[in-house]
């Protein structure tokens, strides 16, 4: 079953980043067209993320995630935003996007 989600961890804590917004969008026109909003769950998860209706696309995709919103507002996130664009290619494959965050840097990968 294809779909989009995402799951951040908070390694400082080693605990799941609960409330953290996040925002979907894929390139088209040249530019960015935002398909979805959503806020991590207290497990820090968003299971689905494309909208009823939208599928998947061999297109690319951008995850914008409110780091600053998380660590509580101005001047305590060091990235106080984070951005993952990535391609899909296998529109009929689920895809999962992590995010591992710290408070000085972040990593990710494509999750099963």
């Amino acid at each position: 079953m294809s779909g989009l989600s995402t799951h951040v961890l908070d390694t400082a804590s080693g605990r799941p980043a609960a409330g953290i917004p996040v925002r979907l969008a894929v390139r088209a026109d040249g530019g960015w067209r935002e398909l979805a909003a959503a806020t991590t769950d207290a497990d820090g998860r968003v299971t689905r993320l494309l909208p009823p209706g939208e599928t998947l696309a061999t297109l690319t995709y951008r995850l914008t995630f409110d780091v600053q919103a998380y660590r509580g507002g101005a001047a305590t996130a060091f990235f106080p935003e984070v951005t993952i664009v990535f391609t899909v290619s296998e529109p009929e494959r689920h895809h999962h996007v992590p995010l591992l965050l710290a408070p000085y840097g972040y990593s990710t990968y494509r999750g099963s």
